[in-house]
């Protein structure tokens, strides 16, 4: 990587005084935030030319890199076909092709094909394009779908007549991009958001063929702390919508062959009181925490009597088991369990004749239930991969125990072999004495010594555990040398719900030490050392680089942040900016003065200090409506004018797209060549 004498961006200092529980903070920078400002812009530009100037000596090596891992990818790739309601619905990529084509066969997968929709076609004139939602009608007549082509996940929602190929012309804005049909074929609902702080907090009715305009409003989720969407459950009976908060759920529901009936509450929000419902044979089977219940359990009540008084436990609470979902079939129920950090699937039949687990063999694996629309099935469809075996899709026969794989991902290019790699867990102490896995993966010919280059991943936010998945991508690293590692920190549901508590509100720098304390334990142990050590996380996970780079900047030779949120306590603040409100029991509200406190003393921004700083690519969307993006156009404004080193600090602005970067499989890759390409150059693997 270069380093040559071109300096950096200047941005003018515009001191914005910020004063809360008497407590004044001076943000320089604050002024970024103005969107349309052409200051903001030119500014955000002359990062990027510095960027690219910085990088030009490895552009070619990004090329290469974008190269090998496209030729990886099976380009006229194709889903399992699933069947619902009579058709066989799937997936599909041609050769050169951006974006899917979804289609259908009636009743045999020797019928012909019906394109549903080509997203190529229609994503041709759009820089960014995104379709989802894509919800066909009962009578497999008309399918709803939704666009956005600002990355902003605001969608409109359209229709289209599966019959005679016409799109109509009522056009639906502002939605999530989610939608469900009632059963009369003409009744569509849909979530709505809030256009300023993008809040999903309505739900409305739009009669096929009406103008949108004279939609009717069904419910408006008046707490700005939660969020609502609308759903059918499996048995195509109800309509559910929901109401969620980081704690506490309310679902309400409706038969969906009585669309003018109005939702009645199935049972109503407590604090701290999480619940989901499926529907089967006139009973009600509910996912919860109730009654203390941490890992959650299962529960049974009559169509007729959902509050939770009427409730019967049917699958108890485990402290070391977490019961992360259900699926319901006929004659069985299965259910996914987490322990140990690792995914279980049971098999249990309603009759109780057989009660038993799926064998899994490796030591750390993803094995995950599919959607199996099917009720009337002796076949659960499932997902396996791990860190070195490519995702297989197998069709399990719950009667007599057989299974068939319906497809393993084929990576091209003739070089790959699963046995070429390795895989292990090991498990870091942490300062508190927890002991916190680290899934790892590297190529066998790759010495575990001081001078081996590893890149160490986590997220560790909202209870989301990231699970030890198989990347194509990745091969690129492996194969030249690096380790890369998964440290399934606090604040992820790796170890069960209590992993999760145990790293949010004022428990949130746990996520932080355990990080560290991973990072001290791959080189205590010898596996690499500080000038080889790098870390990446995005979004919430970009909090986390932010978090330990001011803590503990002499550990890693170079950081990735993708997305950061770094900006927390002026974020949590405004609750004009979106999806503020909604964090509160996540982070804390500072508008209290202990979580202000808390927060404040390891937010990434306000805690950028004169020292030594790692080196560091740090990447955004314009269009983000996740994380800001000022926020990372803050935090290295404000790391530039502090940081006493010499290392390379660079800022990559996607003018273009939003927080999930490029939309087209091919450009994704180019994110991901960039920041491999970033790393790569550190070590000076430059081939």
């Amino acid at each position: 990587m270069s380093k040559k004498t071109i300096k950096p961006p200047k941005v003018t200092k515009k001191a914005k005084e910020l004063t809360i529980h008497n407590d004044h903070r001076i943000d320089n920078y604050y002024w970024l935030n103005e969107r349309e400002n052409p200051e903001v812009i030119r500014y955000l530009e002359a990062e990027n030319a510095y960027y690219d100037t910085i990088t030009a000596s490895s552009k070619e090596f990004q090329k290469s890199l974008f190269e090998e891992m496209k030729s990886r990818i099976k380009e006229d790739d194709q889903s399992v076909p699933y069947k619902k309601n009579g058709y066989y619905y799937l997936t599909r990529f041609i050769k050169g092709g951006q974006y899917p084509i979804y289609a259908r066969k009636k009743n045999s997968l020797d019928a012909d094909e019906e394109i549903l929709f080509d997203v190529n076609k229609l994503a041709k004139d759009y820089d960014y394009f995104s379709l989802k939602g894509l919800n066909v009608s009962p009578n497999n007549e008309l399918a709803a779908f939704a666009v956005d082509t600002v990355s902003r996940r605001q969608y409109t929602i359209q229709i289209k007549n599966l019959v005679t190929g016409e799109i109509y012309l009522e056009r639906i804005k502002n939605t999530t991009g989610n939608s469900v049909w009632a059963n009369d074929n003409k009744s569509l609902f849909y979530t709505q958001k809030n256009p300023k702080t993008l809040r999903s907090e309505r739900i409305f009715k739009h009669i096929l063929g009406t103008d949108p305009s004279q939609d009717q409003e069904i419910y408006f989720e008046a707490d700005d702390t939660f969020n609502v969407y609308v759903s059918k459950t499996k048995s195509e009976a109800y309509l559910l919508i929901g109401s969620y908060s980081t704690l506490s759920t309310e679902i309400q529901y409706l038969d969906a062959n009585n669309p003018e009936d109005s939702f009645k509450i199935f049972q109503p929000r407590e604090r701290d009181l999480e619940y989901s419902i499926a529907h089967f044979d006139g009973n009600f089977y509910i996912l919860t925490n109730e009654g203390n219940a941490t890992n959650f359990k299962i529960m049974k009540t009559p169509e007729t009597a959902t509050f939770k008084s009427n409730w019967q436990e049917l699958i108890t609470h485990r402290k070391d088991v977490l019961l992360e979902d259900m699926s319901i079939f006929k004659d069985y129920m299965v259910l996914e369990e987490r322990q140990k950090g690792l995914n279980k699937i049971r098999i249990l039949r309603w009759d109780n004749t057989d009660d038993y687990y799926l064998p899994f063999q490796e030591e750390t694996y993803s094995a995950y239930v599919y959607a199996n629309p099917e009720f009337d099935t002796q076949v659960l469809r499932y997902g396996y991969n791990s860190l070195t075996t490519p995702a297989s899709v197998i069709d399990f026969n719950m009667k007599d125990k057989t299974s068939e794989i319906k497809k393993e991902q084929e990576v091209l290019g003739g070089q790959f072999n699963k046995d070429n790699y390795k895989s292990k867990r090991v498990w870091a102490t942490a300062k508190d004495g927890k002991q916190v896995a680290i899934s790892m993966v590297y190529h066998k010919n790759t010495e575990l010594s001081p001078q081996t280059p590893i890149l160490l991943y986590a997220y560790g936010s909202y209870g989301y555990t990231i699970d030890p998945t198989f990347s194509s991508t990745r091969l690129s690293l492996l194969d030249r040398g690096f380790v890369f590692a998964i440290a399934h920190v606090r604040g992820g549901q790796y170890l069960g719900r209590p992993w999760y508590e145990d790293g949010k509100l004022l428990h949130k720098k746990n996520t932080f030490t355990d990080f560290i304390d991973c990072a001290r334990y791959l080189i205590d142990k010898g596996y690499t050392s500080s000038d080889h050590l790098y870390a990446e996380g995005g979004s919430a996970g970009g909090l986390l680089m932010g978090a330990v780079v001011n803590m503990e900047p002499e550990l890693f030779k170079g950081v990735i942040a993708a997305v950061p949120f770094v900006d927390v306590v002026t974020t949590m603040l405004d609750d004009s900016i979106p999806l503020t409100t909604g964090e509160y029991d996540e982070w804390g509200n500072p508008n209290e003065k202990n979580y202000y406190e808390y927060i404040k003393s390891y937010s990434p921004y306000d805690n950028v200090v004169a020292q030594d700083y790692p080196n560091m690519l740090v990447t955004t969307g314009l269009h983000d409506s996740q994380v800001q993006y000022f926020e990372p156009a803050k935090w290295v404004a404000k790391l530039r004018d502090y940081k006493t080193d010499k290392n390379v600090l660079l800022l990559h602005t996607d003018m273009k797209v939003g927080h999930g970067g490029a939309s087209g499989r091919f450009n994704a890759l180019k994110d991901i060549a960039r920041e491999q390409a970033f790393l790569l150059n550190l070590e000076e693997i430059n081939h």
